[in-house]
Formats: structure tokens, C-alpha cells, sequence
């Protein structure tokens, strides 16, 4: 009897723990849907150990559900191949996912609730997306992801002024340069000093947006993310 009383309560306790995992998410989502769309200005710095980017004012463009558009001041973008479908929004948007609690972790000072979100769809695109949420603030610190098709990658948030919306005040988008593709007629001075761009190499590339003057909800023009 005991046993079974036991392994009830222990039931119990891991349903529980599942909701509270479904009912932080919620929250953290319902901060995230206060934005319908955005503009921002922002200065972009590109780190690709075999290739030399100039740092670079850019534009970034939101609108919901998952339209994400960065350009700089020629009208280009370098980030890489799928990265632009990588935001929180698409992250969290939805149901077809099992939330699961991981615990927690530390992101420098802060505690952050750990949760794990496998995707119900078998043919997703994204196979596992790991959160960590500043339960105070109701904000994603860091979100690991996981796709079938454009590789891994991880996002770090910093917060200041438009916390309340869940915008970031800089983003730093960590990925693998194998799936980094300059655009087509575009070159750069490589370390090698050539301007060809080499060979796939397993290595982590970095990009860091630090945001400014954001426009929230005042609309942004489908024709921007054609």
C-alpha cells in the first residue's frame, strides 16, 4: 500500500511539475505576443573566424507570426542560411510541443528556470528548443534550438529598456559557420587573404545586434520581407 501511495504521489507530482512548465511558458508567451510588429535601428558585429565583416548599422523588421527581416545600409543581410526563422516569437508560438521542466541554471547572476520543448510534429523542422527563463521578469535569457535542416543554434538576451515588451536590448546569435552563406556576387577579404569563400569548417560563428529606438505596433509593410 504504501508503495502504491508512493508511486501515485510521485505521478502526481511529475503532472504537476509539467503544468507548472505549461503555465511558465504561457506566461512568458503572452509577454511575447504584446508585440505584433516592430522596427528597430541596430549596430550588427559579425565574428566568422575565416571571414573579415565590417561591423554595420542595421534595420531589423518584425511582424508576427514569424516574418524577421535584418538589412544594413546596402540592403544586405549576413546571417546564416534559416537563421532569420530563429526568433523567440516562432520559438514559443503555438501548442504542438510538450513542455518539459529541466531545473535550473545560472545565466551570470540570475537564476533561471530551465524547460525543454519537444515538438509534437514528427516532420517539425526545429527537433528541440531548451529555454532559460528569468521567472521574475518573465524573459527568455537564452534559448538553445535544434533544426533538421539549418543546424543549431543559440540565442543570449540582454534586457534593459523594453523588457516589458520581451525585446532585447542585444541579441547574440551563436551558430556554425558551416551553415553561414555569403550571398550570391557578394565577396570579402578572408584571413587567408583571398577573397574566395573556403571550405566548410565546423566551427561556432557569433553575431551581435545591439538595438536602439525601437517602434512597436505601428505596423511594418508585408513588401519589407519580400
Amino acid at each position: 500500500m504504501k508503495l502504491l501511495i508512493a508511486v501515485i504521489l510521485g505521478f502526481c507530482g511529475a503532472s504537476l511539475q509539467a503544468q507548472d512548465a505549461d503555465g511558465l511558458i504561457k506566461k512568458v508567451k503572452a509577454k511575447i505576443d504584446l508585440v505584433n510588429n516592430y522596427e528597430a535601428d541596430g549596430i550588427m558585429k559579425t565574428n566568422v573566424t575565416f571571414l573579415k565583416v565590417p561591423e554595420a548599422q542595421v534595420k531589423i523588421y518584425f511582424k508576427k507570426p514569424n516574418l524577421l527581416r535584418i538589412k544594413n545600409e546596402k540592403g544586405i543581410s549576413f546571417v546564416p542560411k534559416g537563421a532569420v526563422s530563429i526568433n523567440l516569437n516562432s520559438i514559443v508560438s503555438g501548442s504542438q510541443y510538450t513542455a518539459i521542466d529541466a531545473g535550473y541554471d545560472n545565466i551570470g547572476s540570475v537564476k533561471t528556470r530551465v524547460i525543454k520543448l519537444l515538438p509534437t510534429d514528427d516532420n517539425a523542422d526545429v527537433v528541440l528548443s531548451t529555454l532559460y527563463i528569468d521567472e521574475a521578469s518573465l524573459v527568455i535569457l537564452k534559448a538553445k534550438t535544434t533544426t533538421r535542416e539549418n543546424g543549431s543554434y543559440q540565442l543570449e538576451m540582454i534586457y534593459g529598456k523594453y523588457i516589458g515588451y520581451g525585446l532585447p536590448d542585444k541579441l547574440t546569435f551563436t551558430f556554425n559557420t558551416k551553415d553561414y552563406k555569403l550571398p550570391k556576387g557578394v565577396t570579402f577579404d578572408f584571413d587567408d587573404g583571398s577573397n574566395n569563400q573556403p571550405a566548410q569548417k565546423n566551427k561556432n560563428g557569433k553575431a551581435e545586434i545591439s538595438f536602439s529606438n525601437y517602434t512597436i505596433n505601428k505596423g511594418v509593410a508585408d513588401s519589407i520581407f519580400k
